[in-house]
């Protein structure tokens, strides 16, 4: 668990919108002292105006030497607390409709990205023997659903990755968190044009996030009152579960 952020060095990767954007400003708000980074320099820029003593490292996940440099830059002052993966990508896809430039970028940013950031922090970690690792998936990455042909299954290797982790470094002093958000009024989720139940806010999944962050929850998941049916969800036979999605979503 992790109740006092005062001081505490966290790296939050996809930092420059939606529910990373967020989470930085709550653990700034409560004395974490924050590194954010992303693609979007303007925005990084924007945070550390707003947010005075933050730093902010540009960084394109899906360049492996980029992100070796991003790490060497964040660690030159002290070891980092925590890092958490939130960066993602998003396209509704079909089978019918198959991109596979759009499918490999999922997996680029969404599952290969978080990835290079593991080869990068563990050594140190590891020798330090303490510090905590959070990944962002989705609820998306439970089961095969409609339109998530591209983003459900990096979620769900994201899901099993955070499960592997856990079993080989609980026992080495570090932490390891899975987090996994229903719909959060995002950029990306703006795409959809379906109905988005429980839909919440950012700063809403952020203050879930930290609260699971403090009770030392391996997964957080929100907005309850959604994820919970999505747990069932995972229960069925697919002789059931196939027609019940097909005649909730009408595709």
């Amino acid at each position: 668990p992790i109740k006092n952020w005062q001081n505490c060095r966290v790296w939050l990767i996809g930092a420059s919108t939606g529910i990373g954007r967020a989470l930085a400003e709550r653990l700034y708000s409560l004395g974490a002292v924050v590194i954010v980074s992303a693609r979007n320099v303007e925005s990084l820029r924007q945070f550390v105006i707003e947010h005075p003593a933050s730093q902010a490292v540009a960084l394109d996940v899906t360049n492996r030497a980029a992100v070796r440099h991003a790490y060497d830059t964040v660690l030159v002052d002290d070891p980092l607390d925590l890092v958490c993966y939130c960066a993602g990508h998003y396209q509704p896809m079909r089978a019918t409709d198959l991109d596979l430039s759009a499918l490999v970028q999922h997996h680029e940013v969404n599952t290969v990205g978080a990835l290079r950031v593991l080869a990068a922090i563990l050594p140190h970690m590891l020798t330090r023997g303490s510090g905590h690792i959070s990944l962002v998936s989705s609820v998306a990455g439970y089961r095969g659903l409609p339109l998530s042909l591209a983003y459900g299954p990096t979620k769900a290797a994201l899901s099993n990755l955070a499960e592997a982790l856990y079993l080989d470094l609980h026992a080495q002093g570090l932490g390891v968190s899975l987090i996994n958000p229903g719909f959060v009024d995002t950029p990306l989720t703006a795409q959809n044009a379906f109905h988005m139940p429980a839909l919440i806010t950012p700063d809403e999944a952020a203050r879930a996030i930290v609260r699971g962050w403090s009770a030392g929850d391996f997964e957080i998941h929100f907005p309850r009152r959604f994820t919970w049916w999505m747990k069932l969800l995972r229960l069925m036979p697919y002789r059931m579960y196939f027609p019940l999605i097909q005649r909730i979503t009408g595709r």
